[in-house]
């Protein structure tokens, strides 16, 4: 396949599954936030923090609101992680690749692209904006259905489930380190029913509430980061997600269990072998934040090696011709 396609399939999915969770965090923080308590007045600059993108939010916009945060997670072109960004990109790496999605896949997603495009001129919009955000996830929803029913599940297939996976990974680790760290700053609100609240909410945002009361029933905040870092079952759990997205790698290398060809599956294996042999105790005495903390920046060396290895012809070009010399000398 061509660096140019698998760049193209990968990011496409990667920007739509980061659309969606952009959705989900405003969603559950709205409803979280419904009534502006004193206590839950401040809850906008979190999620900011929550995608990463503090740093031009205060360039753009300075002090948080409510308004302002909105705005600039839902329809600001200047912030490439808002939700109209992402699906902009994702629309463009696929406009690049028509030759190679299904036609209801491309549908689809110009079907998306309008949506969340109209919306920005809908009146009012900001000032409930569930509507919207179900929109999108229902919108990401039915594009990761259409092209899991109607794409061939080969390489291009694969190198889309690793970028949607890889980003879902990403975005359940930051809301659980805000949750953990911004989100509950004072020690004595631990167990209480507030406490109790934004576990929910944060379950919420994940669509875990469901599963996770059907396996543990009780909310505790250790049972919560338990499910949500290491299930091995649920769909959006960071240890579900990495090793599906192992699995993908080993299916376009042809790598076998326990065995690598690149940085990448090297990479992937490595972090992947961390969260088999570790249980939340360890990550709780280790520090969460801390924890999570080296979980991102390794994801993020995944994903500089896939970008490398698979994506940069020169890299390509550089291993083949290794790979050459290895088997003539």
């Amino acid at each position: 396949m061509l660096s140019r396609v698998a760049s193209s399939v990968y990011w496409l999915s990667r920007y739509v599954e980061r659309a969606e969770n952009v959705a989900r965090f405003i969603d559950v923080n709205y409803n979280l936030t419904l009534g502006e308590t004193d206590t839950l007045a401040n809850q906008w600059a979190p999620l900011v923090y929550t995608t990463g993108d503090q740093t031009p939010y205060e360039e753009l916009y300075g002090e948080p609101t409510r308004e302002n945060v909105l705005k600039f997670l839902s329809f600001d072109k200047k912030n490439p992680n808002s939700i109209i960004s992402c699906v902009s990109l994702a629309r463009e790496n696929a406009r690049t690749i028509r030759e190679i999605i299904p036609t209801v896949v491309w549908e689809q997603l110009n079907q998306f692209y309008f949506m969340v495009r109209s919306a920005a001129s809908e009146p009012g919009l900001m000032d409930q904006p569930q509507d919207f955000c179900e929109r999108v996830r229902l919108a990401s929803h039915m594009l990761v259905g259409a092209t899991d029913a109607t794409m061939s599940h080969g390489e291009a297939w694969h190198f889309s489930r690793t970028g949607r996976l890889i980003e879902r990974a990403d975005k359940t680790s930051r809301i659980v380190d805000v949750q953990y760290y911004i989100l509950l700053p004072d020690a004595r609100d631990v167990g209480s029913a507030l406490d109790v609240v934004r576990w929910s909410a944060l379950l919420r945002s994940a669509s875990a509430l469901a599963m996770y009361r059907r396996q543990y029933g009780k909310i505790t905040p250790s049972r919560v980061a338990d499910f949500l870092i290491l299930d091995t079952q649920f769909p959006r759990a960071m240890h579900f997600c990495l090793r599906k997205a192992q699995q993908s790698l080993r299916y376009i290398t042809g790598s076998t269990a326990g065995t690598f060809q690149n940085l990448a599956e090297q990479r992937m294996g490595l972090l992947c072998s961390n969260m088999d042999y570790t249980s939340i105790d360890d990550i709780i005495d280790q520090g969460l934040h801390q924890y999570i903390d080296g979980f991102q920046k390794q994801l993020n060396l995944v994903g500089e090696a896939i970008q490398d290895v698979f994506f940069t012809p020169q890299y390509q070009s550089q291993a083949s011709s290794t790979q050459t010399q290895s088997q003539t000398g």
